[in-house]
């Protein structure tokens, strides 16, 4: 008789987060009621950045943001993200630079918890209802999670040339069809 080793439970896949490729964490308690921050991400966040959203590189980045904490703790954050980003365009694969200016507009709140979702739990939200707050834990947010997410709305998903369009390649016999080859396989005749 051989001694087995106690099997383990297996492992319950992670419900942790990808780390985002900027990180800048603010404490509440060390804000003024209303501050003014400028954040421009030195040259390895801003090659994160470009990894995240598949682009070539994130020449320049810079953000203009105003805290404003109310009088429960609450943070209210405004501005403005702008800066340029080198993509492949979708059409030729040439590198083209864009231009980013996107508004910046997010609550942060202490009673504002994360949502649990389930994997594959579809969710809805309502483009006439405001974001629901992003939670401060132990009087702490990451400002540089949110704006990662404001950078990659700002990016465009399908960069193209201008004045370029995709052509398919020209088919001998005119039929672009996919299922123009399957059309010869198929016997002539009755069946």
């Amino acid at each position: 008789m051989t001694d087995t080793p106690p099997k383990t439970p297996p492992k319950a896949p992670s419900q942790t987060p990808p780390k985002a490729p900027w990180s800048h964490v603010i404490a509440v308690a060390q804000l003024p009621s209303e501050s003014k921050l400028t954040l421009e991400p030195g040259a390895d966040t801003r090659e994160a950045l470009a990894r995240h959203v598949g682009a070539l590189s994130v020449p320049a980045l810079k953000v203009t943001l105003t805290l404003a904490v109310d009088r429960n703790g609450d943070v209210d954050v405004e501005g403005r993200l702008t800066g340029r980003v080198v993509q492949p365009c979708v059409v030729t694969l040439e590198p083209i630079e864009a231009e980013l200016d996107e508004d910046v507009a997010v609550r942060f709140s202490a009673d504002a918890r994360p949502l649990e979702v389930e994997p594959g739990t579809e969710i809805e939200f309502s483009a006439e209802e405001a974001d629901p707050p992003e939670p401060i834990v132990d009087g702490r947010f990451d400002l540089g999670a949110i704006l990662t997410e404001f950078f990659s709305l700002s990016v465009e998903p399908y960069p193209r040339k201008p004045d370029v369009a995709w052509q398919s390649p020209a088919d001998d016999e005119g039929n672009n069809s996919p299922f123009a080859a399957l059309v010869k396989l198929k016997p002539s005749g009755p069946s």
